[in-house]
């Protein structure tokens, strides 16, 4: 099924570390969640890893560089190489090399893991607008991040130097709840320049195309928690993504969920990367037939024990069974509804029957 026409999750009878030579995973709300290993992850990765699948860690956040990563993954209990780890700022500073000379001087808004990344492309990272920057680059710099730093950035773009951006995501997950992510600031610099920047990382194609060429992967599977940036990313690049419901996007937000926001697979953590997948398939159903009177879509959706259809301008969930089954029957019955759109039918009395 080609992702532009997805309208249910995909089914696989292999385990998707045996069916996929890479996993492409995002960090934040996947891996750890406020630097802690979230529940199933670390057992998981090194049971897929030792039965051959290579992991690699693909995350928007430019603060730390990769052997920062790596040496925090394998303090969780997951070893890592600084090789095993593609950032943003990483695909941001190969953007940049691209269109300029090498020894071109780059301001930087963000950091240490720009500062590496910038040098590893031959370029020099400086701290100032008067420093005659060839370009300016901005990425997460944490949250203690000088407001001055967004000055200079204006300062040099309203000389008309170039602006790059690692990435655009407007929160990121911490321990204490969700804070502002580096998109909150490029919004700032934005909305004082008027300029647009050039933008790396996910869900935009340099991303990917940074991971493929550090990782050599040629049967990849992105698995990450966030509808916008790891599915959209899995999308543009044209390949198959397992959503995990450990971060950010929760099972009312997947029901809505635009064709390029909608993942291949669908499973409640990073177990899924060790089983098959279990088919949705069209069922027949007693009050599916009629449905399309009542403002629905002609069909009913099966997955395990449980029959999803659209009745009266609401999801509709019958059956019993393992919660997240019913789930992706909800989305097949969802999607089929929203075509090329996003659904808006009712999914309140479904989702409370799953727990969800």
């Amino acid at each position: 099924m080609s992702q532009q026409s997805r309208t249910r999750p995909s089914g696989s009878t292999t385990a998707l570390n045996e069916a996929y030579d890479t996993a492409l995973l995002d960090l934040d709300g996947v891996v750890y969640a406020g630097g802690e290993a979230i529940a199933y992850a670390v057992e998981s990765l090194n049971t897929a890893r030792d039965n051959g699948m290579r992991l690699a860690y693909v995350t928007n956040n430019a603060l730390r560089p990769p052997d920062t990563v790596a040496a925090h993954l394998t303090e969780l209990g997951v070893p890592a190489d600084p090789a095993d780890v593609i950032t943003s700022a990483q695909a941001v500073s190969r953007l940049i090399a691209e269109q300029l000379p090498r020894g071109s001087r780059v301001l930087v808004i963000g950091g240490e893991g720009l500062r590496i990344a910038l040098r590893e492309r031959g370029l020099e990272p400086v701290e100032s607008a008067d420093d005659d920057p060839a370009a300016v680059v901005q990425g997460y710099g944490g949250p203690d991040l000088a407001w001055g730093r967004f000055a200079e950035a204006c300062y040099a773009i309203n000389h008309g130097v170039p602006w790059f951006a690692s990435n655009t995501d407007l929160t990121i997950p911490s321990a204490r709840g969700i804070m502002p992510g580096n998109g909150a600031a490029v919004e700032v610099v934005r909305i004082a320049t008027g300029a647009e920047p050039q933008v790396a990382g996910k869900p935009l194609p340099p991303m990917h195309r940074e991971t493929i060429l550090r990782t050599g992967a040629e049967h990849a599977l992105v698995v990450g928690d966030r509808l916008d940036t790891d599915i959209e990313g899995a999308f543009n690049g044209g390949v198959d993504s397992l959503l995990v419901l450990t971060g950010v996007t929760d099972a009312a937000e997947l029901l809505t969920a635009e064709p390029r926001h909608r993942p291949t697979y669908v499973d409640l953590d990073l177990r899924g990367l060790l089983t098959g997948q279990p088919e949705v398939t069209d069922v027949a159903h007693a009050q599916a037939a009629d449905v399309s009177e009542a403002g629905g879509t002609t069909g009913a959706f099966g997955c395990g024990g449980w029959a999803a259809y659209v009745s009266a301008g609401a999801l509709v969930l019958d059956g019993e069974g393992a919660a997240l089954d019913g789930l992706r029957a909800l989305c097949a019955a969802a999607w089929t509804d929203a075509g090329d759109g996003s659904c808006a039918r009712d999914a309140g009395k479904a989702l409370a029957k799953l727990g969800l």
